[in-house]
């Protein structure tokens, strides 16, 4: 038996291994920081597996074999950037989800960096989201209402450790939450 870190033990057998993606465009480090922060997360939940890319770089069975995907971007213009906007269109031009919506039923989530307090991180993760649901996934949050988010300029220092910890707790969340969806999805 092994603890699948939410409080349900499941015969070994009964708890096939959670494969979680996150994927993520940055060019200051800043989103890098809190991809790393949410892999630590995921890696905290026993029998689970973790792939950490820049989302130029994943491929369609990066993609189709993940239990989960957790996305991050850098706030432009109150949206996401346009490399995780075209991982977005990629879905579908590149490694063709549709007609099928091979995405559908897969865990998902998001999580953004922005320079100022009000920069548009919300709606950022917001949008994330909503490519995930128009792929019929089940996005799920952690870390604060929408995902996980980190204010990197003005009067912060840069990311701090509480912004740290809600990507690490965005991250162990996604990862519970998969390995609870594929436990009861193989019975």
């Amino acid at each position: 038996m092994f603890a699948a870190g939410f409080g349900e033990a499941f015969a070994e057998d009964a708890a096939p291994l959670v494969k979680v993606l996150v994927a993520y465009h940055s060019l200051s480090g800043n989103t890098e920081r809190m991809a790393e922060a949410v892999v630590a997360g995921v890696k905290s939940v026993s029998g689970t597996e973790v792939l950490l890319k820049r989302v130029g770089k994943v491929t369609a069975d990066d993609l189709f074999s993940a239990d989960a995907v957790v996305v991050g971007s850098p706030v432009y213009w109150s949206n996401m950037s346009g490399e995780v906007k075209t991982f977005f269109d990629n879905w579908q031009f590149k490694f063709g989800v549709f007609p099928e919506f091979k995405m559908k039923n897969k865990i998902g989530a998001a999580f953004a960096v922005g320079g100022q307090v009000s920069s548009g991180k919300e709606v950022t993760m917001l949008t994330i989201l909503a490519a995930m649901l128009g792929n019929q996934m089940i996005v799920v949050s952690g870390g604060g209402a929408f995902g996980a988010s980190a204010t990197t300029e003005g009067d912060s220092p840069g990311i701090d450790n509480q912004e740290l910890a809600d990507a690490k707790e965005l991250g162990r969340r996604v990862a519970e939450i998969a390995a609870r969806f594929k436990a009861s999805s193989a019975k």
